[in-house]
C-alpha cells in the first residue's frame, strides 16, 4: 500500500478521535505548497499539504452513503433511474439490459451531475450506440478543498469497484462490455477502479488527468490498469499531468493551450467536447510520435490513429499528437 495512503487512513483514526490544533501532515509532491487547479467556475489556486484539519473534513466522507449511480438509456435519456449499489430489485424493474454495453463516467473535482462532463457525454454516447449509461455522482466527496477531494479518489473508487462487482453478479454481465471513462480526479479514479478490478476492464478512457499531488503518487492513472488504456492531454504542466501514462497518449495541438481556449481552465475541460465529439463523429486523426518531445511540438508523421471513439483499440500503444479547430467541429478529418 502507498506509504502516503497508509499514514492518511491512520491519520484519519487519530485526528477524528482526538481534536488537535491544525498540522501539516503530508506534503504532495515536491513542486510547491500552492498550485492552480481547474474548477467547475475557473483555476483555484489550491494548498497541496494535507493538514488535520483537512483530514477530519475528508472523513465526513461516506461513498456507502453519498456516491450515487445513475443509470441513463435510450428509454431515459433526459431522466436518470437512479440504482444504489446492492439493491437488485431496483436493477430488474430499470431499463439496464445486460446484452448491452455498460459505460461508466466518473466526474473530477467540483463537477456535479449537471456539469458537462456528465451532460455531455451522456448524450454523445446515447447518440453513438445503444448502451447503459451509468453515471457515477460522488460529488459529496469530489465538492470540496482540492485536497481533501484528491484523498476521497481513492475511497470513491473502492466503492465504485464493489458496484462494478455487484453489477456484474446482479445482472449476470459481462466485464469484457464495459468503458470506463473519467476526466481530471475522476481520470485517475478510474484507473484505480481498472485496478481493483485486476485490470480487466476492457477499455479506460482518461481525459486530461489531474496533475497537482500526482507526480510522484503511486495511485495515477497506470497503462495496464485495464487491457486498452487511452489517455487525452489538453492542459499539460498546468491542471493535467505532462508524462505519457496509457497504452495510447494523444497530445491534441501539443498538449496545452487548446485552439480557441482563452485560459488553462477551457483547456483542461476541451477534452470533454472531444471525447464527445469522437463518439458522435469520429475524425480525430492522431500522427504517432518518436517521443513526448515530438508530441508537444507537433512534428509527428508516424502512423495514424484514431483518438477517442467508442471502441478500444486494443494492441496498439504510443505517443500521437494531431490538430483541432478552434470550435465545433473540432475535428479536422
Amino acid at each position: 500500500m502507498d506509504t502516503k495512503v497508509l499514514l492518511i487512513g491512520l491519520c484519519i483514526a487519530v485526528v477524528t478521535a482526538y481534536p488537535t490544533e491544525d498540522q501539516v501532515l503530508v506534503k504532495l509532491d515536491d513542486g510547491p505548497r500552492y498550485q492552480y487547479m481547474s474548477g467547475a467556475e475557473g483555476p483555484e489556486l489550491v494548498d497541496l499539504w494535507l493538514k488535520t484539519s483537512d483530514v477530519q473534513q475528508a472523513a465526513r466522507y461516506n461513498p456507502d452513503q453519498n456516491n450515487g449511480y445513475h443509470l441513463f438509456t435510450r428509454k431515459n435519456p433526459k431522466i436518470s433511474q437512479p440504482i444504489p449499489l446492492g439493491y437488485d430489485s431496483l436493477l430488474k424493474t430499470s431499463h439496464y439490459d445486460v446484452n448491452k454495453k455498460t459505460v461508466i463516467l466518473i466526474h473530477g473535482w467540483r463537477n456535479t451531475p449537471t456539469s458537462d462532463f456528465n451532460v455531455h457525454l451522456i448524450d454523445a454516447y446515447l447518440t453513438a450506440e445503444d448502451v447503459n449509461v451509468i453515471m457515477v455522482d460522488w460529488s459529496i466527496g469530489a465538492g470540496v478543498l482540492y485536497v481533501v477531494a484528491l484523498n476521497n479518489v481513492h475511497r470513491s473508487a473502492d466503492h465504485v469497484s464493489r458496484y462494478i462487482n455487484w453489477l456484474l453478479a446482479a445482472s449476470g454481465g459481462n466485464i469484457a462490455r464495459y468503458h470506463v471513462i473519467g476526466h481530471s480526479l475522476g481520470a485517475h479514479q478510474a484507473g484505480i477502479v481498472g485496478r481493483q478490478l485486476g485490470g480487466r476492464l476492457p477499455y479506460i478512457t482518461a481525459l486530461d488527468p489531474a496533475m497537482p499531488g500526482w507526480i510522484t503518487n503511486d495511485y495515477a492513472f497506470k497503462p495496464d490498469d485495464g487491457i486498452y488504456t487511452e489517455v487525452m492531454h489538453t492542459d499539460v504542466g498546468h491542471s493535467g499531468l505532462l508524462r505519457p501514462s496509457g497504452d495510447v497518449d494523444f497530445y491534441p495541438n501539443g498538449g496545452r493551450d487548446m485552439p480557441g481556449c482563452e485560459d488553462n481552465n477551457c483547456s483542461h475541460h476541451r477534452c470533454i467536447f472531444y471525447m464527445a465529439e469522437s463518439l458522435t463523429r469520429g475524425g480525430f486523426t492522431g500522427r504517432r510520435c518518436d517521443n513526448l518531445n515530438a508530441a508537444l511540438g507537433g512534428n509527428c508523421g508516424g502512423a495514424s490513429l484514431r483518438m477517442g471513439g467508442p471502441t478500444a483499440k486494443t494492441g496498439y500503444t504510443g505517443i500521437y499528437h494531431l490538430e483541432t479547430n478552434a470550435y465545433s467541429p473540432f475535428s479536422q478529418g
